[in-house]
């Protein structure tokens, strides 16, 4: 049963395979995986991947594509490759691999699938007889954690590099200047929950080395007073109610917001100066009077110490953007993580942060003092950027193209956000700065979107 958890090969990517060195092996079909082999999990296929597909037709061989997804997402994504294919298949059940032979018209020693899951490709596999490929799934930048599963994957992995009695092998199939998995190592963040958390510690460490030997001057000065003009302010409701809100984590949630805001309420950030969030709040504690709040892991709403403070984040994020401020650090999450009510606001949430290395820093690239004012009132997050004399130009956030979309069962918040740098004398439109391609998923109840706004 163990064997069966290990693939023949691994390579870096569908594109780090060499498909004529297969056929010269005497392979005739590979059957792929979809999501997150191919191309990023929903997404449709890209004119690499059309590309790749003529290659290997052009070198021999049959292709078919076998996933797990309804029919609907593997036609749209098969639309211009036009290969056979198997939707709703059950994996890691041998019986849709057996069925991917016999519609390829093939004997099971001439095929060879290629997946990026051991506990679904690799298995459904070797249960059917077939050779397996893993290559690594593809992860958007702004993924900053991975899910249980792939740890377990890692460490079987691991494991499988090391123990020469579970391996299968094929041999060199790679294409020139790829090397196997036997000449790399895996990321030593990625083989367990525990060395995440080493990884994580060395990641606070390289932080602090960086800012103690780097050239950024931190603001460090509060003031109660606050300076004569008025750049942007944003309020938003500290509390929210709804449909599978735990009121608790909210509450507990404004504690914590309320907490951070009095580390940073009157900041004053000078010329040339950059404020770093993480470096005013502080790390976060029990101790301190932080409480469990929403957080988000491997992209879903849990309960977690500070949860919270992401809002907090965003609306700094928000006064900064309607500012000539520059952000120099900054982190996104889902910008859907609560139905809108009744005015949508552009970025409402979106900014990340965790303690201390996933950071949000602007820098004050103008000739004058600038402050920033946080603090809880009558049950609302108040926020203010302040400066001495008033700038030349005023901004403004605008969204374009707001709408929602289903992709393989799930709903995502669709848009294009900018920033408009104006004239305050002319009213003229200076510049359209884009600066969020917002492809959020939804975190709230699918009943609450707006059916207007949902696109097929």
């Amino acid at each position: 049963m163990l064997k069966e958890l290990f693939p023949h090969e691994y390579a870096e990517s569908v594109f780090a395979i060499d498909y004529e060195k297969l056929y010269a092996l005497g392979y005739r079909g590979i059957i792929f995986d979809i999501d997150n082999t191919l191309v990023h999990h929903g997404d449709d296929s890209t004119p690499e991947v059309d590309e790749l597909f003529e290659k290997i037709h052009k070198a021999g061989l049959k292709t078919l594509l076998i996933s797990d997804n309804y029919k609907k997402r593997v036609e749209r994504f098969n639309k211009n490759i036009n290969t056979l294919y198997i939707s709703d298949a059950d994996k890691p059940s041998p019986k849709a691999y057996l069925k991917a032979v016999k519609m390829l018209g093939l004997k099971k020693h001439q095929v060879i699938s290629v997946g990026d899951q051991i506990f679904k490709d690799v298995l459904g596999s070797n249960r059917a007889g077939i050779d397996s490929v893993l290559v690594r799934f593809i992860q958007n930048p702004d993924e900053t954690r991975i899910g249980v599963r792939r740890y377990a994957e890692y460490g079987l992995l691991w494991a499988w590099r090391r123990i020469p009695g579970l391996r299968h092998r094929i041999g060199d199939i790679y294409t020139e200047g790829q090397g196997s998995f036997w000449s790399k190592d895996i990321l030593f963040c990625n083989i367990s929950p525990l060395t995440y958390a080493i990884s994580e510690t060395k990641e606070k460490l390289r932080r602090y080395l960086q800012d103690f030997f780097g050239n950024d001057k931190f603001s460090k000065i509060r003031t109660r007073k606050k300076l004569k003009n008025l750049v942007s302010e944003h309020s938003n409701t500290l509390i929210k109610k709804g449909k599978g809100i735990d009121p608790v984590l909210q509450e507990n949630k404004a504690v914590n917001i309320e907490l951070a805001c009095s580390k940073i309420n009157g900041m004053i950030i000078r010329p040339g100066e950059t404020f770093s969030f993480w470096r005013t709040v502080g790390s976060i504690t029990e101790k301190k009077g932080y409480k469990s709040g929403r957080i988000i892991s491997d992209n879903k709403l849990t309960p977690g110490l500070g949860g919270g403070l992401c809002n907090l984040g965003n609306t700094i994020h928000l006064l900064v953007l309607h500012s000539p401020l520059e952000v120099t650090e900054f982190h996104s999450h889902s910008d859907a993580l609560a139905p809108d009510g009744d005015h949508r606001v552009p970025f409402s949430s979106g900014t990340s942060v965790c303690y201390n290395y996933i950071d949000y820093r602007f820098r004050n690239n103008t000739d004058q003092d600038v402050q920033l004012c946080l603090w809880c009132e009558d049950g609302k997050l108040r926020g203010e950027l302040r400066s001495k004399k008033p700038f030349p130009y005023r901004y403004e956030i605008i969204e374009e193209d707001h709408h929602f979309s289903k992709e393989d069962g799930v709903f995502y918040r669709i848009s294009k956000i900018y920033k408009l740098t104006i004239d305050k004398a002319t009213n003229e439109v200076i510049s359209k700065e884009l600066v969020r391609d917002n492809h959020s998923e939804v975190m709230f109840d699918y009943d609450l979107i707006p059916k207007e706004l949902i696109r097929e």
